[in-house]
């Protein structure tokens, strides 16, 4: 595994001269660079997750890596690491590495709120031979960023309590076997009347709607998911009541920071695969990397990577101190995510017509980096996050 904070290709090397064939055959030789074979392929298929990189990762320890030694997981679970590896994997795909390591959203309110007893079964169960896909059902209709919001109502009754409501947007919802919902005792104490709840697949009243096309990212699959009057044993409740706020903002702390890591993975990749472009395609007699406008947008480039880097390890170095990273997190999230946005986008503008071809892989990197920049909060929300943070 590469953990050097700087792109792999290094611009000061000797590279293959401009050969015969023109401008395919020079994207041909390029073409895979940061782009592993499935990885388009998962693309076209649009609403289908590649359930045999699931079951081929499972069998390495890569869905559970993260997830503490004593219920079987690789014990990786300082923060720092775990970016490192997000980023490696998104640099290869980033909509494939997310899939792969997406039973982390479960496990977070699960670490956070569960049990001894709770803890030993759930992430036991995540770490086991064959560990089932789940899901973190936050997102309502009604409720995107404002989670305090939350109208799915969670009424007890005796022994167990009566979930009815609404989930839109939830990732791996096809194909969840266990969900994590999150739902209120009473709507009006707002954050102080979240709660959360594990929901099996198989629980009466809850039905998962069709797949959602995206415009990215296509290897993580989205449904909505309804629950009617679908009934949950008391101990499977997370936390007491109201505790369930605490448990999804620890979460999005950890999963801001990995977005940083997912997002500077992919800017890597298209920041290589541009680099090794310009040095090949050559126009007016010179590789275009000797052309000024190519080399300054290259050279932005590399900086948002290295930019995306660091704000995203110092996020996860105080995560991991036990220091509170709210705001470090969501400038992490933040930078990174718009930064692979610019990136991609620079990384099209250097292949010319051919990175808006669908023959090659650039034109994807700029769609899958869009998702970086709304999901667990869009840039407005770390936006907010920081505002009221610093007037602090």
């Amino acid at each position: 595994m590469r953990s050097t904070p700087h792109v792999s290709s290094d611009p000061r090397r000797t590279l293959p001269k401009h050969r015969a064939g023109g401008v395919r055959a020079t994207c041909a030789r390029v073409r895979g660079q940061g782009d592993p074979p499935r990885a388009a392929e998962v693309d076209a298929a649009d609403t289908e997750s590649p359930l045999d990189l699931w079951e081929k990762a499972a069998e390495i320890g890569l869905t559970h890596y993260m997830l503490p030694e004593e219920y079987g997981g690789g014990g990786i679970t300082d923060l720092t690491t775990q970016a490192l590896v997000q980023q490696e994997l998104c640099y290869g795909d980033i909509s494939i590495g997310n899939f792969l390591t997406s039973n982390g959203f479960f496990a977070g309110p699960v670490e956070a709120l569960g049990t001894d007893a709770q803890k030993k079964r759930w992430l036991g169960l995540l770490c086991s031979d064959q560990p089932p896909i789940t899901a973190l059902a936050t997102t309502e209709p009604g409720s995107g960023s404002d989670a305090a919001s939350i109208q799915t109502r969670a009424v007890r009754d005796g022994d167990h309590y009566v979930l009815n409501g609404q989930k839109t947007w939830i990732s791996n919802a096809p194909y969840a076997q266990y969900f994590v919902v999150f739902a209120t005792v009473d709507p009006s104490l707002r954050s102080r009347g979240v709660t959360a709840f594990i929901v099996p697949r198989s629980a009466d009243g809850l039905t998962v709607g069709q797949p959602m096309p995206k415009h990215g990212q296509k290897g993580i699959v989205n449904a909505e998911v309804f629950l009617d009057n679908v009934a949950v044993p008391v101990e499977d409740r997370l936390g007491d009541e109201g505790a369930g706020f605490y448990g999804l903002m620890n979460t999005f702390d950890a999963s801001r920071i990995l977005i940083g890591a997912s997002a500077t993975g992919l800017a890597r990749a298209a920041l290589d695969t541009a680099l090794q472009y310009a040095h090949e395609r050559e126009q007016f007699g010179t590789p275009i990397i000797n052309h000024q406008a190519v080399a300054f947008r290259l050279a932005e480039m590399a900086a948002k990577v290295d930019t995306s880097h660091l704000l995203t390890m110092r996020a996860a170095g105080l995560f991991d101190q036990g220091v509170s990273a709210t705001q470090e997190a969501a400038i992490a999230k933040l930078v990174a995510s718009e930064n692979a946005t610019f990136v991609a986008s620079g990384a099209l503008a250097t292949h010319g017509g051919w990175g808006y071809s669908r023959e090659f892989p650039v034109e994807r990197w700029l769609r899958d980096a869009k998702l970086e920049e709304i999901e667990e909060g869009t840039s407005d929300i770390q936006k907010l996050i920081i505002s009221r943070s610093i007037a602090k």
